[in-house]
């Protein structure tokens, strides 16, 4: 997958911001450019990993279902 991000050096923290406005402007931050980048993959890969079962598991009415986009 490849998608775009947006680097940005932040003069009052000092430090390097990295923000993907395609997947809901996920962010992240370093004290570099390859940090920032790292860091925002790390994040990524967060926001796209499943949701585990049993969070998702209980005894409540709610019904889960997949949606293929």
């Amino acid at each position: 997958m490849i998608i775009r991000a947006v680097i940005e050096w932040d003069e009052e923290s000092q430090t390097y911001s990295a923000t993907c406005p395609e997947l809901n402007f996920v962010s992240s931050f370093g004290d570099t450019k390859d940090d920032a980048i790292a860091n925002l993959k790390d994040a990524i890969q967060l926001l796209l990993k499943p949701i585990p079962d049993e969070f998702l598991e209980g005894n409540s009415s709610k019904e889960v279902i997949e949606l293929a986009l």
